[in-house]
């Protein structure tokens, strides 16, 4: 379950679409009015899941949006998939041992505007111990007066067995649990300057 999510504040720094920003300015997300939740196959269903803990700064330079950057924080032991057995699993030695890898961290590289309230971001995301370049997808829903802003970001699914989260390749199979793990990030960020 790998939510390079992580992901989630890098949309932020897509603020293109919003006419009171101006160069050289800060949000942060807003943890309460923010989600980052996933999906992968698992049997005949879907299983899914949320990280509850994170945090996201995105750096907005207007003039020369290339040069926004965003860092967002997931604390890997937030998982919650609604079943507390498998979520204790899921931290554990198996999959994201989260005692020696507590974090999964994105930092942009560049940022390229698509479309007048869309961009992608292309970063590195770490998780369990592994670095993958990954291009994240935003696209800003809107603005407010009161200087936030909610984006909405996607990627490709993300394959978790290049950030080394497999078990057992012969019970994994019998349980029929994915590789693809679809994330879906909402972000809500505050102005700070």
């Amino acid at each position: 379950m790998k939510t390079s999510t992580l992901l989630l504040a890098a949309g932020l720094s897509l603020a293109v679409g919003i006419s009171s920003v101006r160069a050289n300015e800060t949000f942060k997300s807003d943890l309460a009015q923010s989600t980052i939740d996933f999906k992968v196959r698992h049997m005949l269903g879907t299983a899914k899941g949320k990280f509850t803990k994170f945090s996201g700064t995105i750096e907005v330079n207007r003039e020369h949006q290339e040069k926004s950057s965003v860092i967002a924080t997931i604390q890997a032991a937030s998982i919650d998939t609604a079943i507390a057995k498998r979520d204790e699993h899921l931290r554990g030695d198996d999959f994201f041992n989260v005692g020696k890898y507590p974090e999964i961290t994105f930092k942009s590289r560049r940022v390229k505007q698509t479309g007048p309230s869309s961009g992608d971001i292309i970063g590195d995301l770490t998780m369990h111990g592994v670095t993958r370049t990954i291009t994240l997808h935003a696209q800003l829903l809107g603005a407010a007066e009161n200087q936030t802003s909610r984006w909405r970001i996607t990627t490709a699914p993300i394959k978790r067995s290049e950030f080394g989260l497999a078990w057992s390749r012969s019970i994994e199979a019998v349980s029929m649990i994915g590789n693809d793990v679809a994330v879906d990030i909402q972000i809500e960020a505050i102005h700070l300057n």
